[in-house]
């Protein structure tokens, strides 16, 4: 932030506002008021190593914490305001946070958290002003502020993981991991951002540092775009068009929202030039269609809370493999092993499980006893993949998803890809279910595109899979299940479906 007011300083950061014009700053503007806002927050007893808890929105008043927080030492540790207060609960107490930052309409999540949380001593509402705002707080108790004077090892931010297939665990962010990091994703081959950029971030920026963009975009001047909760088509829409979005961040679902406006409306972005997705693969049909629809180039990528997040990405210049997350960039190392850590003899099309080794992967969970990672440095994470021969990697699935069924595996993530591709799906999820002689059997559970033409989806998995493999159910759904990030929610899938008869 400090480089991007120095050189960049006239660059802009929009914030979207419901019902209102956005509003508009720019880089140096930001910087004194991050910078100023440290000091307010060092009035109120942050001090390095202080956590900070942010439940909000991406605004400029989020990216302005962000910076205050953390240029002062202490930690940010972002909440999503998706999960319930005693989840958010069990986050803040283990965190030991002290003050929460939250936008004003989620005032009452807020309240009903400080309830629960006794160690938070402080409420600041972000995206408003009036009492008790950061906007009040700026302007009585607002002071300059030395930034950096600590250990680039010192703890920068928390984020906890997303819970789909386990309890959350905290990943702790230091200052060398992000800068790291941020180097990495500004690779031409990665995100490849630059100053003509003008980048919509519909990431949100409690997941995963926004997938490191808050950082990125003001390392190289870009204009970054806030779309705050608006993630619908046509807010977002009429943002990209509006302030000439040459870049855009999401995962997959908010695509499919905005092509659905663009597709009735005949609106079209013409200097939209790349959309970067992440969260789940990618089939051949909605690749094509994101493509088209959207007039743009689409990257492929994959990542984890664990690696900062970015782990893979295709690169821009070449067109996205259908199926595949891209390669790795130079700072991210990726291992195949069987199922008991030794590393398979042949690394390309065979499929393993996935270990990654990095400088901004993960050390330990917070609150752990022991580091995550085996005696070479590198970390589990829990997915089933395969390096092609190019080197992109392919996802085939999550290890505690596998279904037993009569003693051999199925995997789900083949049946997914398959469905998925046809045009009448949005969505499909294949779960194991209790079975009295089999253990489990695999259940498929779809929601249908708008106006999608039934198709018999266990014929078509005639011949593409062993007879044994093909689910004995169909369960057609109206609206998936989905996590905070944007994939579908398999524990819940579980929860409701997988006792079915």
């Amino acid at each position: 932030m400090t480089h991007a007011a120095k050189w960049s300083g006239t660059r802009e950061i929009v914030s979207a506002r419901p019902g209102a014009r956005p509003t508009r700053n720019t880089y140096a503007e930001v910087h004194d008021r991050a910078n100023r806002l440290s000091g307010a927050l060092a009035s109120l007893g942050v001090c390095e190593g202080s956590r900070v808890a942010s439940l909000a929105w991406n605004s400029r008043h989020h990216v302005e914490l962000y910076f205050a927080v953390m240029g002062m030492g202490a930690v940010c540790h972002t909440l999503n305001p998706r999960l319930t207060a005693a989840q958010l609960a069990a986050m803040v107490v283990e965190a030991e946070d002290m003050l929460l930052a939250v936008s004003a309409d989620l005032l009452p999540l807020a309240e009903e958290l400080m309830q629960l949380c006794p160690g938070l001593h402080h409420l600041l509402l972000l995206d408003t002003d009036g009492p008790s705002s950061l906007e009040e707080l700026l302007e009585r108790a607002g002071t300059p502020y030395s930034w950096g004077r600590f250990d680039e090892r010192t703890m920068a931010g928390l984020c906890y993981t997303s819970g789909t297939t386990g309890a959350p665990k905290g990943v702790p962010y230091t200052h060398r991991s992000n800068y790291l990091h941020t180097l990495r994703a500004l690779g031409a081959d990665v995100v490849g951002l630059t100053a003509r950029d003008s980048l919509l971030l519909a990431v949100p920026m409690f997941h995963a540092n926004g997938w490191g963009l808050p950082f990125a975009a003001p390392a190289v001047g870009a204009k970054l775009v806030l779309p705050g909760r608006q993630l619908d088509g046509a807010s977002l829409a009429r943002l990209l068009a509006e302030e000439e979005v040459t870049v855009a961040v999401g995962v997959q679902t908010v695509w499919l929202g905005l092509l659905d406006h663009l597709e009735r409306s005949g609106m079209t972005l013409p200097q939209l030039q790349r959309v970067l997705i992440g969260g789940s693969n990618c089939p051949e049909a909605l690749l094509r269609r994101l493509e088209k629809g959207l007039g743009a180039r689409v990257q492929t990528s994959w990542g984890m809370t664990e690696l900062s997040p970015i782990g893979t990405m295709s690169p821009p210049g070449e067109a996205a493999v259908a199926g595949t997350a891209g390669r790795p960039a130079i700072g991210v190392d990726l291992k195949l092993t069987d199922e008991h850590g030794t590393p398979l003899p042949q690394q390309r099309g065979t499929q393993g499980h996935l270990k990654v080794r990095g400088a901004s992967v993960l050390d330990r969970y917070l609150g752990a006893d022991k580091d995550a990672l085996d005696d070479e440095g590198y970390f589990e994470t829990g997915d089933l993949a395969l390096i092609d021969e190019a080197g992109n990697l392919v996802i085939c699935g999550r290890s505690k998803d596998l279904i037993k069924s009569g003693g051999e595996w199925i995997n789900p993530a083949e049946i997914e890809a398959i469905v998925g591709d046809h045009p009448s799906i949005r969505h499909v999820a294949v779960i194991g279910r209790s079975d009295a002689r089999w253990g489990e059997r695999p259940l498929m559970v779809v929601e249908r595109s708008a106006g999608g033409e039934a198709a018999d989806l266990l014929t078509l998995l005639k011949g593409r899979i062993a007879d044994w493999w093909i689910p004995d159910r169909v369960i057609e759904v109206d609206a998936m299940p989905l996590a905070t990030t944007g994939k579908i929610d398999k524990q819940r899938l579980r929860a409701d479906y997988a006792g079915a008869a």
